[in-house]
C-alpha cells in the first residue's frame, strides 16, 4: 500500500468545493478599490452630503452578507483579509505614482491627477481601518445570528448585521478622515448622511440580495456551518462545518 493510500486525506474545507467564491471575492475586492479611490471627493445628493465612495461602498456589505450566509464566516474572514490586502496595495500604488514629478509638458495634468487620486495618509488610514472593523463586525454579527436559535429571518439578519457594521465603519472613517478638518456640524451631517444612505441602500436592494443568496445556496450545495467557528479575525484556518 502506498503512502498516499495508507493515510486518509481530510478535505480542506468541505466535501464540496465552492464554484463561485473566487468570482465573488474578485468583485468584492474590485468594489473596495474603486470606492476607496472615490472617497477623496465630497458630493451632495439632495439633502445628503457624503464622500463619493459611499455611492458604491455599501454594495461591499451586501457581498459580505452573501459571503457569510452562503460560505460561512471562516471563508468570509479570508475574503475580508484579501480585500484588505487589495485596498492596501491600491493605496500603495497610488502613493508611489504620486511621489514622482511629472514632465514639464504634463505638469498641469500631473497636478490634477494628484488632486483627484493622490490619497492622503489620513484618508488611506481611515479607509483601511474602517473597512476592517466594519466588515468583521458585519460578518461576525450575521454569523452569530445565523447560528442562534432566535436568529429571525434572513432579511432581518441582513439588516441588523448591516446596521452594526455600517455604524462602526461610518464612525471610524469619518472620525479619522474628517474630524477636526470639517466644521463639526458638517461632520455630523456627513456621519448621519453616510449611515442613512448605506443602510437605506441595503434595504432597497434586500429583495435582490435574498434571491441571489437562495440561488447561490442551491448552486453551491455546501455543507452549512452547524457549530460556532472561531470568531478570531486573525485566524486563517477554515474549520470544517
Amino acid at each position: 500500500m502506498t503512502l498516499l493510500n495508507s493515510k486518509k486525506i481530510a478535505p480542506s474545507l468541505s466535501d464540496n468545493n465552492p464554484k463561485y467564491l473566487e468570482l465573488i471575492a474578485a468583485l468584492f475586492s474590485g468594489l473596495l478599490i474603486v470606492s476607496n479611490v472615490c472617497s477623496n471627493r465630497l458630493i451632495s445628493v439632495g439633502p445628503l452630503e457624503f464622500d463619493a465612495g459611499t455611492l458604491m461602498f455599501p454594495l461591499t456589505y451586501i457581498f459580505g452578507d452573501l459571503l457569510t450566509e452562503v460560505y460561512g464566516y471562516a471563508r468570509s474572514r479570508r475574503v475580508i483579509w484579501a480585500g484588505f490586502a487589495s485596498m492596501f496595495l491600491a493605496v500603495l500604488c497610488l502613493y508611489v505614482a504620486s511621489i514622482f514629478p511629472s514632465p514639464v509638458s504634463w505638469r498641469e495634468q500631473g497636478e490634477a491627477w494628484n488632486l483627484a487620486l493622490g490619497l492622503t495618509p489620513r484618508i488611506a488610514l481611515a479607509s483601511l481601518l474602517a473597512y476592517l472593523v466594519g466588515e468583521f463586525a458585519n460578518s461576525i454579527t450575521l454569523a452569530k445570528m445565523k447560528l442562534s436559535k432566535v436568529a429571525g429571518s434572513l432579511a432581518f439578519r441582513f439588516i441588523v448585521s448591516t446596521l452594526v457594521g455600517q455604524f462602526f465603519d461610518t464612525i471610524i472613517f469619518a472620525s479619522i478622515a474628517f474630524l477636526g478638518v470639517l466644521d463639526f456640524n458638517l461632520w455630523i451631517t456627513l456621519v448621519v448622511s453616510n449611515f442613512v444612505y448605506k443602510v437605506a441602500l441595503e434595504i432597497i436592494l434586500l429583495p435582490l440580495s435574498l434571491i441571489v443568496v437562495k440561488r447561490l445556496i442551491a448552486a453551491e450545495n455546501l455543507s452549512p456551518e452547524t457549530k460556532e467557528p472561531s470568531f478570531n479575525p486573525f485566524r486563517w484556518k477554515v474549520e470544517r462545518p
